[in-house]
């Protein structure tokens, strides 16, 4: 490789790949490759441009743990992740929309109508709807997983002073595809600022405030899980998501609530503030 150039570097490294080489891994990897060279080719690329490159994603290593992941948030804030949502959202079915950094797994199991309130101060809002297939008809046994933040806009992982789990629970519905929860409205937020992904946001003068949502995993045999987040429509970063997860098939409204209108399995009916809000929101999952 003594007379490897500018011109012939990436040809002779996918060269390199084998024979028992996955063909997808060597379609993406060809692709990726050339597109990585062509950028630096064009920006002119320098060491001291290429060393904070490295730099930046060092410290996302550092700054990651269990609960916290910057290489998520990275890809969300530079489109990424909401680009490999849209391409693979399939036409007449829920959107998909940014797992975000700060899922974790284990949330306790509510049976459909169960409370997320417990002692949490905010707006209560009682959210349900059904899981539905391509043709309407609800789908039995769908397991969901719903998170949020607290009124003071931080997720648990982020709040030494709410409990593990604190506004996050699983569920899954019943003959009737349909799910139901009582809980509050999660607050606007700014996404984590105190690292790399933050010098990026600083250094280009962009803001880093997240429209309020309600995060869904939702998932049943045979079908694609859905990765998404549900907005209300009067929030004031709807149009300016620091991630770009805003879909129009994604945005709910909030309605006044009627106690006598509910049904008799929510659990925190009678408990519910007099200005309790109403949100009702179906999902369609497509075939796997």
């Amino acid at each position: 490789m003594r007379n490897v150039s500018p011109d012939t570097l990436t040809d002779t490294l996918l060269s390199l790949s084998g024979p028992d080489t996955d063909p997808r891994l060597q379609q993406v990897l060809t692709a990726l490759v050339a597109h990585l060279h062509a950028f630096a080719k064009e920006v002119q690329l320098t060491h001291a441009e290429w060393r904070k490159g490295l730099e930046l994603l060092t410290r996302a290593g550092e700054i990651s743990d269990s609960e916290r992941n910057e290489f998520v948030l990275f890809s969300d804030v530079l489109g990424l992740s909401s680009l490999v949502d849209m391409i693979n959202s399939p036409t007449g079915c829920t959107s998909s929309s940014v797992l975000g950094p700060f899922h974790i797994l284990g949330a306790p199991e509510l049976p459909v109508g169960g409370d997320m309130i417990g002692e949490n101060a905010g707006a209560q809002v009682v959210v349900e709807g059904r899981v539905l297939n391509g043709d309407g008809e609800p789908i039995e046994g769908a397991a969901i997983e719903v998170w949020q933040t607290a009124d003071n806009g931080l997720y648990s992982n982020l709040d030494p002073d709410q409990a593990e789990y604190n506004l996050r629970i699983s569920m899954k519905t019943g003959p009737d595809g349909r799910y139901a929860l009582s809980t509050i409205r999660p607050a606007p937020y700014l996404v984590p600022t105190d690292g790399p992904v933050g010098d990026l946001l600083n250094a280009t003068g962009r803001h880093a405030w997240r429209p309020s949502h309600l995060h869904f995993i939702v998932a049943a045999e045979g079908y694609r899980t859905l990765v998404t987040e549900v907005f209300p429509n009067d929030d004031p970063y709807l149009d300016e998501d620091a991630v770009f997860g805003v879909r129009s098939d994604l945005v709910m409204e909030y309605r006044i609530g009627d106690r006598e209108a509910l049904a008799p399995d929510i659990t925190a009916r009678e408990a519910l503030h007099d200005q309790f809000s109403k949100v009702d929101f179906d999902f369609v999952l497509p075939l796997a």
